[in-house]
């Protein structure tokens, strides 16, 4: 099945030409692309490296001498210099107290008398497989109520609950109470007044197509009142169109 292509028809007058960006004038500076309707300065440039092998590999070692400060030109210099010494290891095996060690203030003359000193024993073996309870193992029986056998106790009196035969509360006639019953309506014996009641809304009616007041514009309306004038754009003819000139003849 053969397929139509539909082609646009070229408008010549459309086809402007480039815009004034589309030109670019050569620059006047440098010497390369220089604008040839320009004077040229003079330009200079640095020269290249020589193709020497002298100058491509560097025998010859930099400023790295070390030159002793002892040497002058009137020879080695003779001033004594000095130094400290580096610390000297110490022998970890000698086990030598210092003088911080020693109390003597607290060791009396062998001659003199001294006050007695009282120190506690050790815990004995023995006290392991020490059977006997300690004091607060016991516990006495309390004098209060009638719980010591031995002790002459007060009459101890309790509450015996509520029952439910015999008691205040028991309903032997089953008779039912005041709000057992319901109040008679009024509306029996006397004349009823008129009750009113608000009405449901109808389902039939819809709020979309019932106008609201805020819809209306009174203002807008020129019917009845004198309208003032209004102006509107024209439409944009093309550009591409030939305008219609005709010859007013006298």
């Amino acid at each position: 099945m053969a397929t139509t292509e539909q082609r646009t028809h070229v408008i010549a007058a459309r086809d402007r030409g480039p815009g004034p960006a589309k030109y670019r004038l050569p620059s006047a500076m440098g010497f390369q692309s220089h604008d040839l309707t320009k004077r040229l300065s003079p330009a200079y440039s640095f020269g290249t490296r020589s193709g020497i092998d002298l100058f491509k590999k560097d025998a010859s070692p930099g400023p790295q001498y070390f030159i002793d400060p002892k040497c002058t030109r009137r020879g080695k210099d003779g001033v004594p210099a000095y130094s400290m010494l580096g610390r000297h290891n110490l022998n970890t095996n000698q086990k030598v107290p210092g003088p911080g060690q020693y109390s003597p203030e607290k060791n009396k003359p062998p001659n003199e008398r001294t006050a007695p000193k009282y120190s506690m024993a050790g815990r004995t073996r023995f006290r392991k497989s020490d059977s006997i309870p300690a004091p607060n193992s016991y516990t006495l029986p309390t004098t209060l109520g009638s719980r010591i056998v031995s002790k002459r106790s007060s009459a101890a009196h309790s509450m015996a609950g509520r029952g439910k035969a015999g008691g205040f509360s028991e309903d032997l006639a089953k008779a039912p109470g005041p709000g057992k019953y319901d109040p008679i309506a009024l509306d029996v014996n006397n004349r009823k007044a008129p009750s009113y009641s608000i009405q449901g809304r109808p389902q039939n009616h819809s709020s979309a197509s019932m106008p609201g007041p805020g819809a209306h514009s009174p203002d807008k309306v020129t019917i009845t009142r004198k309208k003032a004038p209004s102006f509107s754009m024209g439409i944009r003819h093309s550009e591409f169109a030939t305008p219609l000139i005709v010859e007013i003849t006298d």
